[in-house]
């Protein structure tokens, strides 16, 4: 896991400084070597964090045998060893010089050419620079788990794994603000790809290539979970269940492969506990195994990672933290994710990434499970709504469930929908209790306001999904991608931490998009097959308990210690100085919350102290 940055300039742009200067602010993310390459077109910059080969042959960037090509690489290619044994079969005189996956890729792509992505399984996001031709080859994994921002002028390209190393061209692109970021920002808590805060900055899209050459920019998608739909479902519970052990225990032996010492964040849960298992069954000694709890709170489930763990024999690793310790990390988020993101398990997920780095170089997470087999409220209110009888009735029933309190909030806003095209993200939105629509245009001035752009259609696809399916679909191409894994890359990197999914390994997610709904929530029971699997590994009495996510007490917190976010970030002064949205609005919202006590709104107030506090902090740098 590394950082890269670098440029493709047709009139000679830039400096090796201003490389440098990109290439070193993603320091965090590989503390371990640098490297640069610079000729009249090009700059490439690399920070690497040494997983697979630590010996100073592997570092970046990395010429190819013939060379020609050069790579420099963020990420983990899993069948890397698969890729050089096909390589030397065709071609003995090949002579690998190190064991790293950097080399096997670059000489790939050498034998095979632009189309040899399509036998990668892992996660990343690499250049490759052909000398001879001069063309930049830019490509990010399928799901989207390693990150690329760039900029395109059509005389340069600037790419790099955060913005923040863009920032520091700022003499040289126009840092603009996105109203549309802002606009989808405040309806679903983060900002989805191809967008980001500045209009000028996009990110790359999962499952795609860049060509760059000249001035011109060539797009080549070569995977897309939309194509992956097939038009028959596996439907036998047996061959299901045995498919995809299979697939799991494939994904998980892969991304144990390390040089370094590695370890698995538990909680308790279904996702990390499957993964920590299997883990376990193909280690020969304990594995260690990382969880935190709060001390002040109920939100701890500490106690069930340490019972998981005690039936695995792992080796344990438990941090009870402060309520303190916590409210520290708020100040660090703009500067960590660069652009407003208001998903607050963020916390959480740095304190963990900062206690298991005391211990080991890589872990594995359970990211990917609720996506792939239904594990939210969301699809079963998808299929709720899908209900003919419910699309007359949602109205009246919303009307009725107003003046039943704050318990039917939830209910209520998830009944006030009016364009079916867009109940997708109207479900997701509502459920995480966050601005609707109307609450949008209401809110934000009329010179920033642009409406929600997202795409919510799903027809003409190999077969006619189900309501549930379709919201689970429309979680991995935007919540699993633009939300739980920026949280998890920005956070583990932060700390110098690599972190691999295995549950998302795209072989596991194919098989699973045409996985028969039945077998996924069977009888109000979410993630049913994924369970069963679970079961055969740790005892079912274990996970007995209603799903709690890896959530932090926030209403609480913004009422008391964190009140003076509100106070700083949602005061008159502040709200006016940046003209984004209505500050009566936001006095009202002030004043339901800690007076009239209203906790259902915790998620916007949150929403508009990320987005101002965001907003302070960017004045501050330029």
């Amino acid at each position: 896991m590394c950082g890269i940055a670098g440029y493709y300039s047709n009139n000679s742009s830039f400096s090796e400084t201003e490389l440098k200067a990109m290439t070193n602010t993603l320091a965090h993310r590989g503390p371990d070597a640098k490297g640069y390459f610079i000729d009249d077109t090009i700059g490439l910059g690399h920070r690497r964090l040494s997983i697979i080969d630590i010996s100073a042959s592997a570092n970046h960037p990395m010429i190819s045998g013939c060379g020609r090509y050069i790579i420099i690489y963020n990420g983990e290619v899993y069948n890397f060893k698969e890729i050089a044994f096909q390589l030397k079969q065709l071609k003995p005189s090949l002579n690998f010089k190190t064991t790293s996956d950097t080399e096997v890729i670059i000489e790939a792509f050498t034998h095979w050419g632009e189309q040899f992505i399509e036998q990668l399984n892992g996660m990343f996001a690499f250049a490759i620079y052909d000398k001879i031709n001069k063309e930049l080859f830019i490509y990010r994994d399928r799901l989207g788990i390693k990150p690329i921002y760039y900029f395109w002028d059509e005389n340069n390209f600037i790419f790099a794994s955060e913005l923040k190393s863009l920032k520091q061209l700022k003499n040289k692109i126009n840092f603009k603000i996105n109203p549309l970021a802002i606009n989808e920002f405040l309806h679903l808590g983060y900002i989805p790809e191809p967008h980001s805060i500045y209009e000028n900055i996009h990110k790359l899209p999962s499952g795609t290539y860049f060509k760059i050459k000249g001035n011109r920019l060539i797009k080549c998608q070569y995977w897309n979970a939309r194509d992956k739909i097939q038009p028959q479902i596996e439907t036998n519970f047996t061959n299901a269940k045995q498919t995809l052990t299979n697939l799991i225990e494939s994904s998980v032996k892969y991304r144990m492969v390390s040089d370094v010492p590695f370890g698995t964040f538990l909680s308790g849960g279904i996702d990390s506990s499957l993964v920590t298992a299997v883990a376990q069954k193909f280690s020969d000694q304990p594995i260690n195994t990382f969880s935190i709890g709060f001390k002040e709170t109920k939100q701890n489930e500490a106690g069930f990672a340490k019972n998981v763990a005690k039936h695995l024999k792992t080796n344990h690793y438990e941090w009870i933290v402060t309520q303190k310790e916590a409210l520290n990390q708020v100040s660090q988020l703009p500067e960590i994710y660069d652009e407003p993101y208001a998903d607050s398990s963020a916390i959480p997920t740095l304190i963990v990434s900062q206690f298991a780095k005391k211990y080991v170089k890589m872990t594995l997470s359970g990211d990917g499970g609720d996506e792939l087999f239904m594990g939210y409220g969301a699809y079963k209110w998808a299929k709720r709504l899908a209900t003919p009888l419910l699309n007359v009735l949602g109205k009246p029933l919303a009307m009725g469930l107003s003046t039943r309190g704050e318990k039917y909030r939830k209910a209520e806003e998830l009944l006030k929908y009016k364009d079916p095209g867009t109940l997708k993200s109207h479900i997701f939105s509502q459920e995480q209790s966050l601005f609707s629509r109307q609450e949008i245009k209401n809110l934000v001035h009329p010179n920033f306001y642009t409406g929600i752009n997202l795409n919510e259609n799903y027809e003409n696809l190999n077969r006619t999904l189900l309501p549930e399916e379709q919201q689970a679909l429309f979680d991995i191409n935007y919540y699993l991608k633009d939300d739980l894994l920026v949280k998890v890359d920005r956070a583990t990197m932060h700390h110098s931490l690599e972190t691999r999914v295995p549950l998302l390994d795209y072989r596991l997610v194919e098989f699973a998009l045409n996985l028969s709904p039945s077998l996924k929530l069977k009888n109000g029971e979410a993630k049913y097959l994924l369970k069963q699997v679970l079961y055969e590994y740790v005892p079912k009495k274990l996970f007995d308990r209603p799903k709690q996510g890896f959530s932090i007490p926030l209403a609480d917190w913004l009422k008391n210690d964190l009140r003076f976010l509100i106070e700083d970030y949602l005061s008159e002064k502040t709200i006016k100085k940046h003209g984004i949205v209505n500050y009566e609005i936001v006095a009202e919202l002030k004043k339901q919350f800690l007076i009239n006590n209203n906790n259902f709104l915790y998620n916007k107030i949150w929403l508009l102290i990320v987005l101002h506090q965001w907003l302070e902090a960017s004045v501050l740098i330029a």
